[in-house]
């Protein structure tokens, strides 16, 4: 009786130890996989803002050649007029 004791002991401990193993493995893909959700999401949010960076100079650039050249012909039309 206290062999199979001892034979069951072992197998509970050997069994432990996979679960321990098993549950290793999952808790390192899961950090894993959060670590490259993160680096996605901080991907995304860099390439949106770089995004609208680029309209606003665009736009600015715009504006200033509108006003540049409103400014212009109004200095014009009062030197000659």
């Amino acid at each position: 009786m206290a062999l199979r004791m001892r034979q069951s002991l072992a197998e509970l401990e050997e069994e432990f130890l996979h679960d321990m193993e098993r549950a290793q493995v999952r808790d390192e893909q899961m950090r894993r996989s959060a670590v490259q959700r993160t680096r996605v999401r901080t991907r995304e949010r860099r390439r949106k803002r770089s995004s609208l960076r680029y309209w606003l100079l665009v736009f600015s650039l715009l504006a200033t050649a509108v006003g540049v050249t409103v400014a212009m012909f109004e200095t014009l039309y009062y030197l000659l007029g």
